[in-house]
């Protein structure tokens, strides 16, 4: 606080240059802050002379250095369980280990890769069919909440994370081609992510939306309506699509433009 009033600065990711013009676009963070008047800057450093008592980091996507958490003491909203599932992608790796549960953790930043102490956790069931996006909303407003009432109500004691850690790499582009060998449940988990993808006719196929079938034992990648044969006979029905060069439609629209051959595989 200075003379009474709150201090606030926003630390976000530099404008990156997007769309054809390749023009400089603020993140929607920054963006967030100009709507609201508060000032923005892409300087993690900055921070420490901003006059605050307390920063709140959230998907920041760097480690914050020692020499500005030895003068400003910070808290980040973790969307995991900690210390399961310590890193960049924890929502993504959580659905595809097919975890039942997830949650958000307020935790004390220290030097390491989410390895803080933790002030309070609040754990949330996953969804059978539930997507990365949908997830992630949830956590957000259980994390808000979490943040503000312990902010009102005092941090307390930050108590050391117990269990083994694991850890959420970055979801890498070839995780997200469907591997139609493996059963049905866990190819869906990668459709969960979203930007899943196969190929037909040697043309990118993303899968937007799908449902798990049992189909008895079925070539993997074989094409029978609007299901596609996985491993352990089990089948992924296609509810959406989005061919190469297309808009995103129904999977039934695409099959019926498309006419797939008897026998014609996808992913091949």
């Amino acid at each position: 606080m200075e003379d009474g009033h709150d201090v606030v600065l926003v630390i976000t990711q530099p404008d990156r240059k997007r769309g054809r013009g390749a023009a400089l676009v603020p993140t929607p963070v920054k963006a967030a802050a100009l709507a609201l008047g508060i000032p923005s800057s892409h300087l993690v450093d900055d921070a420490i002379e901003a006059g605050a008592d307390l920063g709140v980091v959230v998907a920041f996507g760097k480690l914050i250095k020692p020499h500005v958490l030895a003068r400003l003491p910070m808290v980040n909203v973790h969307f995991s369980l900690l210390p399961r599932w310590r890193g960049a992608a924890p929502v993504e790796r959580a659905i595809l280990a097919g975890d039942t549960e997830t949650g958000v953790c307020l935790m004390a930043l220290d030097e390491g890769l989410d390895t803080g102490p933790v002030y309070a956790c609040e754990p949330l069931p996953i969804g059978d069919e539930e997507t990365a996006d949908e997830l992630r909303a949830r956590l957000v407003r259980a994390g808000t909440e979490l943040l503000v009432e312990r902010l009102r109500a005092g941090l307390g004691v930050a108590v050391p994370q117990e269990g083994q850690p694991t850890y959420a790499a970055k979801i890498e582009p070839s995780e997200l081609r469907l591997d139609f060998s493996r059963p049905a449940v866990e190819v869906n988990r990668v459709v969960r992510l979203g930007r899943a993808w196969t190929t037909f006719r040697g043309r990118r196929l993303q899968v937007l939306q799908a449902r798990v079938r049992d189909t008895g034992p079925t070539p993997a990648g074989f094409l029978e309506g609007l299901v596609v044969g996985c491993g352990h006979g089990t089948g992924l029905e296609l509810v959406a699509v989005k061919p190469e060069g297309r808009s995103a439609l129904a999977a039934a629209e695409w099959r019926k433009g498309a006419r797939p051959a008897a026998g014609e595989l996808l992913g091949t």
